[in-house]
């Protein structure tokens, strides 16, 4: 089994609904993604996937909510953007992609989001 990882950044706003305590104010964070791809089989160039496809994978789902208020997004009107919501939805939208673009050879291991240097949250399945 191979693996490839790519980390970006973005910055956004959210708040947390059904919650007691400073996080149910609106408030931001510069976050960090963390992508982890795994597959068994390398492409004719020995690769994985490509460190910049993958980037370009991630870049439309960063634009749409790099500073912006989460809770105004989908799915974030309906379900909390708490980190383990967040790296789920970062998940669930890069495999998405990835699954067309390499006929399911390559697949998302986990997804890891920074949303401080010292706290995380992780989705896999």
């Amino acid at each position: 089994m191979y693996e490839v990882t790519v980390e970006r950044g973005f910055s956004s706003g959210h708040y947390l609904r059904n919650y007691k305590g400073k996080c149910e104010n609106p408030h931001g964070h510069n976050y960090k993604v963390r992508i982890t791809l795994c597959g068994d089989a390398l492409d004719a160039a020995g690769l994985l996937l490509d460190f910049r496809e993958l980037k370009h994978v991630m870049r439309p789902v960063i634009e749409r909510i790099d500073h912006q208020m989460l809770n105004d997004l989908e799915p974030f009107t309906r379900i909390n953007p708490s980190a383990e919501n967040l790296a789920r939805y970062f998940y669930d939208e890069t495999n998405r992609q990835l699954s067309e673009m390499t006929n399911g050879r390559v697949r998302v291991k986990d997804c890891t989001i920074h949303e401080t240097d010292t706290t995380t949250a992780t989705y896999y399945e």
